[in-house]
């Protein structure tokens, strides 16, 4: 099951979410929200527990 881990305010700050987690190895969708195009960043379940290890860094 996939779950959301982030909701972006635009869809570049979204893309270059996906492309960091992407890119240390996590399965990342990306789906425009339901309110005023905001986009969900969503992962496996089973990997949110490392991904929020990584989040931090990834936002600054």
């Amino acid at each position: 099951m996939w779950t959301v881990i982030y909701i972006a305010p635009s869809a570049k700050i979204a893309d270059r979410i996906q492309q960091r987690l992407t890119e240390e190895g996590f399965l990342v969708k990306v789906r425009e929200g339901k309110v005023s195009k905001q986009f969900e960043i969503l992962v496996p379940e089973s990997e949110v527990p490392e991904v929020q290890e990584i989040f931090g860094t990834i936002l600054h």
